[in-house]
């Protein structure tokens, strides 16, 4: 598959009153034309603070360092000036953010924000802006698109307001989705709805999708490949089935294991990985997983681990990878291969 974005050795350093965070620690990865790649880990390993740092929309006073190569222009956009970058936001790399009532303007019609961003990037205005606001509400899905057009977010339920987000991100027929947990917070049906709009809008429009989540369910439903984080670094990287059917690092092992599975419940109910995802001050030399690790021994705890082919053939970074995984029916209803 021809990248679309390729990330290298990203890294984003913060500064805080008690010292420097490393909230992203060489992170690599790509992103193929029309593929919706998932980022997933438990909150704190880094996935929002790497989407953000893509286009530069990380606050004042954080070190970012690496490669971000969008190839359409070829060129690194961590190079590009700031007016450089607002053009390539909103037009070729787009934003579905993780809370639609905070990022919809309250006291703004949903058809004046689509209007801005038609306005911004189409140098569209007036009765075509208008007509290309409700087709874009029609094709995300929402009914009565002329009315809605007229109406405020808070007149809308919880999927509506992420469907006009995605409605407003695909505006400009970006090549690249960025979509930060854009089924947070609703309940199933709706959920259900958001990701059939994305896979039609992939379909129609031939757009990628990065898709940030912790929501395994989703990534089994949607996700043609998985990239996996802990504490910041990469640590598994695979096509979805394979990763669900034979995950090699026992992190992913341990998210899978505490999805709740009906199966299990005979067991002792739900499993969960001991401990909390580290704040990192520094890139240690070891594995950032092996104080919460049933496997780790000596070398884990005094040596980093690389990516490299694990016993299932795609990517992990582990000293000591998974060789067979037992049934995780609860998202795939497969067992190992």
């Amino acid at each position: 598959m021809t990248p679309l974005l390729e990330v290298r050795d990203l890294t984003v350093r913060f500064s805080t009153e008690d010292g420097p965070v490393l909230a992203v620690d060489a992170a690599s990865f790509d992103v193929g034309e029309g593929e919706v790649l998932a980022l997933v880990g438990e909150s704190g390993c880094g996935k929002s603070v790497t989407a953000l740092a893509l286009t530069g929309l990380l606050p004042r006073g954080a070190a970012v360092s690496g490669e971000i190569r969008f190839t359409p222009s070829g060129r690194d956009l961590r190079e590009l000036t700031e007016r450089e970058l607002r053009e390539v936001r909103g037009r070729d790399i787009a934003y579905v953010f993780q809370e639609p009532m905070t990022s919809l303007n309250p006291v703004l019609t949903i058809g004046r924000q689509i209007g801005e961003v038609l306005r911004r990037h189409q140098r569209m205005r007036g009765e075509a802006a208008r007509r290309r606001a409700a087709e874009l509400l029609s094709l995300v899905g929402i009914p009565l698109p002329e009315r809605r057009l007229r109406e405020y977010p808070h007149q809308l339920s919880g999927g509506m307001r992420q469907r006009v987000m995605i409605a407003m991100a695909v505006a400009c027929r970006p090549r690249l989705l960025v979509a930060d947990e854009p089924t947070t917070a609703l309940d199933v049906t709706v959920q259900a709805g958001i990701l059939d709009v994305l896979r039609d809008l992939r379909a129609q429009i031939g757009t990628a999708v990065l898709l940030i989540t912790h929501d395994l369910g989703v990534v089994a439903d949607i996700a043609d490949r998985v990239v996996v984080m802990y504490a910041g670094r990469t640590i598994e990287e695979a096509p979805a089935p394979a990763l669900f059917a034979t995950p090699s690092h026992p992190y992913t092992r341990g998210l899978l294991d505490a999805v709740p599975n009906p199966a299990r419940h005979a067991e002792g109910g739900l499993r969960e990985i001991p401990g909390r995802v580290p704040v990192l001050r520094e890139a240690p030399e070891a594995c950032t997983f092996a104080d919460r690790c049933g496997y780790a021994d000596d070398l884990c705890r005094s040596s980093r681990p690389e990516l490299a082919p694990g016993p299932a053939g795609h990517p992990v970074r582990c000293w000591h990878p998974l060789s067979a995984a037992g049934p995780v029916a609860a998202l795939t209803g497969r067992g190992p291969r």
